[in-house]
C-alpha cells in the first residue's frame, strides 16, 4: 500500500521560508511523478508545483520565484522549498502522486503570519 507522508509545515512570519517534504513508501517511486497541492479554507486546491522523471514545474503564478520543487530518489521524497512567504500562501497542502492522483499524503498546515 502506497504511503505519501508530508512534513516540514508550521508557522512562520511574511518573508519566511519553509521546506516541505513528501516522503513516499509502499512500492512507488514518488520522483517519477509527484505534485504538491494546496487548500485554504473556503477556497478551491490549487496545483502548486509537479514534476516527472525529467521535468520540474511551478505552476501556480503566485508562487513563481519563490517555490522550487525538487526530489531525492536515494530518499524517495520530493520538496517543495517555499521562500519569501506571504499571508496568501497560508493553506493545507498536500502531496500526490502525478499526474494520476491515486494517492495522497494527510497535508501539513503552513500558515503565514504578517
Amino acid at each position: 500500500q502506497v504511503h505519501l507522508v508530508e512534513s516540514g509545515g508550521g508557522l512562520v512570519q511574511a518573508g519566511g521560508s519553509l521546506r516541505l517534504s513528501c516522503a513516499a513508501s509502499g512500492g512507488i517511486n514518488i520522483i517519477r511523478g509527484a505534485a504538491w497541492y494546496r487548500q485554504a479554507p473556503g477556497k478551491q486546491r490549487e496545483l502548486v508545483a509537479f514534476l516527472s522523471s525529467r521535468s520540474f514545474t511551478i505552476s501556480l503564478d503566485s508562487v513563481k520565484g519563490r517555490f522550487a520543487i525538487s526530489s531525492d530518489s536515494a530518499k524517495n521524497t520530493v520538496y517543495l522549498q517555499m521562500n519569501n512567504l506571504k499571508p496568501e500562501d497560508t493553506a493545507v497542502y498536500h502531496c500526490s502522486t502525478f499526474p494520476v492522483s491515486t494517492s495522497w499524503g494527510q497535508g501539513t498546515q503552513v500558515t503565514v503570519s504578517s
